[in-house]
């Protein structure tokens, strides 16, 4: 009995301190400024609908949460005072960056797991990549994974510039 209890603890501890790990720092890299950009045209993306949901004792409760990455871009950059462009102008190209986004890892971590993202920014004048940031997030469902990570991408970004 004394060993089931032994065992039983360990795997608690080993399951907090799985939980507790940080996320990961987010990822910048830079190949030069966006100083220079007023504008912004986000690529279109889909909407992700999660859901997590709990029993207990033959009674349960579900969450349903709904996300479209490229509204928690444009509302991210907006909040940086860029202005979001619904199509991409030729007169306004040396001012505008084009954002993509693009799912990148899964890592699991303690009793769930992360969702990794990567924005990337490219001038639209050039079509150079002006700079990528990665980061990571969990949540409750897939859709605050995803929220967290975009944030957390482009407030890492922003740091660095001192924003």
């Amino acid at each position: 009995m004394k060993t089931i209890k032994l065992w039983v603890s360990l795997l608690c501890v080993v399951l907090i301190l799985g939980a507790c790990r940080a996320l990961q720092a987010p990822t910048i890299i830079k190949y030069d400024s966006i100083d220079g950009y007023k504008y912004v045209y986000i690529t279109p993306t889909s909407g992700l609908t999660s859901g997590a949901g709990e029993v207990f004792n033959g009674y349960g409760a579900t969450t349903t949460k709904s996300i479209n990455p490229s509204d928690i871009i444009a509302g991210e950059l907006i909040k940086r005072n860029f202005i979001i462009v619904p199509k991409l102008e030729p007169q306004l190209a040396d001012k505008t960056l084009i954002v993509s986004y693009g799912e990148t890892d899964r890592r699991y971590r303690g009793l769930g797991y992360t969702i990794e993202v990567t924005l990337q920014f490219v001038s639209a004048k050039s079509h150079e990549m002006v700079c990528s940031c990665t980061a990571e997030g969990q949540g409750e469902t897939e859709a605050d994974d995803i929220r967290m990570a975009i944030q957390r991408a482009i407030s890492g970004l922003f740091r660095q510039r001192y924003y």
